[in-house]
């Protein structure tokens, strides 16, 4: 496995797609392909000025390429490299609309290219919504990243709460300034190890191999929820959770 990366993970899966699609057409019954397609749309239209949107509908991507039978190179790169050393930025969405419009059927109306995309708005209010900014060894800006925004522990922290090495299945965040983060609410508020509603949840999500998408499951609005999943953290019944995400896995 990769296991930090270098630079964007996201851009180099995508490519792979386009130069094998026959291949995954061939591998995928009308079902799965009707979904891979969905979620490529699903990322073709997301706001790279969203922070949480793009990685959230990338994860989506990567769930329906788990479809693919074991040795197809897309399901090996799935399966083997974490998304982890930058933030997938604009590049990615306009990969997925090229994608998109060579997967749709003949004579379909093609998606149009995503036009400028509008400033940020200032204040408190306007939430986590820039886009991470790059430093040129291409990790992202914490100050700019809305990921590394929220409450996390260390991986010292995170060691001593878990009684040892933390579990692969914790989200694990790098920070270019201050180390390993793993987010707080995977923990319970008071001390102790971590949930066993986050460790089943993260697992369908593939948070090993790509922490940034599970991480924005968790931080964003969910169809199936009445609010974010890690506002309903023990307000809502576990298997409920697991649920939602059950539905993201399968295409519900």
């Amino acid at each position: 496995m990769n296991e930090e990366g270098r630079g964007p993970s996201a851009e180099p899966l995508l490519a792979l797609i386009g130069e094998h699609l026959e291949s995954i057409r061939t591998a995928l019954d009308d079902a799965q392909h009707a979904l891979l397609l969905t979620r490529l749309k699903a990322l073709a239209e997301a706001s790279p000025a969203d922070g949480m949107a793009v990685p959230r509908a990338l994860q989506g991507v990567r769930l329906a390429l788990r479809q693919l039978p074991f040795g197809h190179p897309v399901r090996t790169m799935v399966d083997g490299v974490r998304l982890v050393a930058a933030p997938p930025g604009p590049q990615a969405v306009t990969e997925a609309l090229k994608l998109v419009n060579l997967l749709a059927a003949p004579g379909g109306a093609p998606i149009p290219e995503p036009g400028p995309q509008p400033e940020p708005q200032a204040g408190p209010e306007a939430g986590p919504k820039a886009a991470p900014a790059m430093d040129p060894a291409g990790r992202g800006d914490r100050a700019a990243d809305p990921l590394l925004r929220e409450p996390a522990l260390s991986a010292a922290e995170a060691t001593a709460r878990c009684g040892g090495a933390p579990p692969p299945e914790l989200i694990r965040l790098p920070d270019p300034q201050n180390g390993d983060r793993y987010p707080e609410f995977q923990f319970p508020a008071g001390g102790g190890t971590p949930y066993e509603v986050v460790l089943e949840v993260n697992r369908l999500l593939m948070a090993e191999v790509d922490p940034r998408g599970a991480a924005a499951w968790w931080y964003g609005g969910n169809s199936w929820l009445s609010g974010p999943p890690v506002s309903l953290l023990g307000r809502m019944r576990d298997h409920e959770l697991v649920g939602a995400a059950t539905a993201l896995v399968e295409g519900e």
